[in-house]
């Protein structure tokens, strides 16, 4: 049976929030998602491994969410409990999928490898709570058979 979330795990989740909240990465964040379109580990080296606003803000959104998967990895950061807390995760490594295969020939097999597996794990999560909850609400209630049986005695 996995843990359960303690204190901790909500005073780190808490941590990283206010991490995310800086200024400057909350810039680096928001170019990521909106301005960022590299489609290839050579043009990421090309356009934006320059020591320009650009480079600081792209190493500073991935090593970020590196950072935060290495510690849903090592359990010290409760999986769950950061699963419920954001999908930012998960927008931000479909951004790194086109080029992830060439940034790992050219670095290490294993570059980014921890937010990789979370957000696989993430998506996982996801995809099982919602349908749990699509089966629960197709799922009658007592409440809504005594209403049908009603009705239909009417």
């Amino acid at each position: 049976m996995a843990r359960k979330p303690v204190h901790a795990d909500a005073e780190l989740l808490l941590r990283l929030y206010e991490i995310r909240r800086e200024p400057e990465l909350r810039k680096a964040r928001a170019w990521f998602l909106t301005k960022f379109e590299a489609k290839s580990w050579d043009e990421i080296g090309k356009k934006y491994l320059s020591h320009t606003d650009e480079d600081r803000w792209f190493r500073m959104s991935i090593s970020y969410w590196e950072m935060v998967a290495t510690m849903v990895q090592r359990g010290v950061l409760h999986d769950e409990l950061f699963f419920e807390h954001t999908g930012e995760d998960v927008v931000t490594w479909e951004r790194c999928k086109p080029w992830i295969a060439g940034a790992r020939a050219a670095i290490r097999p294993t570059y980014l490898h921890n937010f990789e597996a979370v957000v696989a794990k993430h998506v996982a999560f996801r995809n099982r709570i919602n349908a749990a909850a699509a089966k629960k609400q197709a799922k009658p209630t007592r409440a809504k058979k005594v209403a049908r049986r009603a009705a239909s005695t009417r």
